[in-house]
């Protein structure tokens, strides 16, 4: 190649956001409805492109989340989840997405804003299942996101942040099978929380349940990671009876 006849290619560089949250005892999923072409009035994740060349990636990400559904991202941990560059998944050209990954609980309604024209929560399952299809690739980033924050409950306490500060193992159990969608042995999960070290500890009286029988009550611990760690095994439906031990 004669020196000087190299051009660099045109790339544009976009970040997307999956948010998640449990609301109404499901796993939740941040959408926009676009007002804007490409893909006018389908749902996607909130994102766009960075607004100079000057712009930090991760500041792109937390003023998109800011703009497009009203949400304040200081307060939001936004975990690099992986970079989407496949040709052709953006018809305005070739456009490379960093998509960032945020768990978090009691997250309020969103406010639609800049090119969206709504904001709404969603569950996860109306996407995986392609009951809802989503703009762009989003559906592929969401399977990741999904299955990334599925992995962190087995590996990490997070889920004890979705529980109030006092809580039975019972409402510990409730937050697993809302993430993972499955159910889960009480008998089994009781065990597997009892035997890993540092995840929760005893806190306070007995609390009486709905079926009359005391539950014990917990706080989270202080490890940070699960050793063993937690593993997702679903189980046939079992008694209410069974499920506050």
């Amino acid at each position: 190649m004669v020196e000087g006849q190299w051009r660099a290619p045109a790339v544009l560089l976009a970040v997307d956001l999956v948010i998640l949250t449990l609301r109404e005892s499901s796993l939740q999923l941040l959408l926009v409805k676009r007002g804007v072409e490409p893909y006018l009035d389908a749902m996607a994740l909130p994102g766009g492109f960075l607004s100079s060349v000057d712009e930090d990636i991760l500041t792109a990400a937390r003023r998109e989340l800011t703009e497009e559904a009203g949400l304040n991202a200081d307060g939001l941990h936004l975990e690099q989840l992986g970079v989407y560059g496949a040709p052709g998944r953006d018809p305005r050209g070739r456009v490379v997405s960093v998509a960032y990954l945020a768990i978090a609980p009691q997250l309020p309604e969103p406010v639609a804003g800049t090119d969206a024209v709504g904001a709404c929560w969603t569950p996860v399952d109306h996407v995986l299942s392609a009951q809802l299809e989503l703009a762009f690739d989003h559906q592929r980033i969401v399977t990741d996101g999904v299955e990334h924050a599925r992995a962190k409950l087995e590996h990490t306490p997070l889920a004890t942040a979705f529980c109030g500060p006092i809580f039975t193992i019972s409402e510990l159990q409730q937050v697993y099978e809302a993430v993972w969608g499955v159910r889960l042995d009480p008998r089994n999960f009781y065990r597997k929380v009892q035997g890993t070290r540092g995840f929760i500890v005893t806190d306070g009286p007995l609390r009486k349940t709905e079926t009359g029988r005391p539950a014990r009550l917990f706080r989270a611990g202080p490890g940070k990671v699960l050793y063993p760690p937690m593993v997702r095994t679903s189980s046939n439906p079992t008694s209410e009876a069974e499920t506050d031990q």
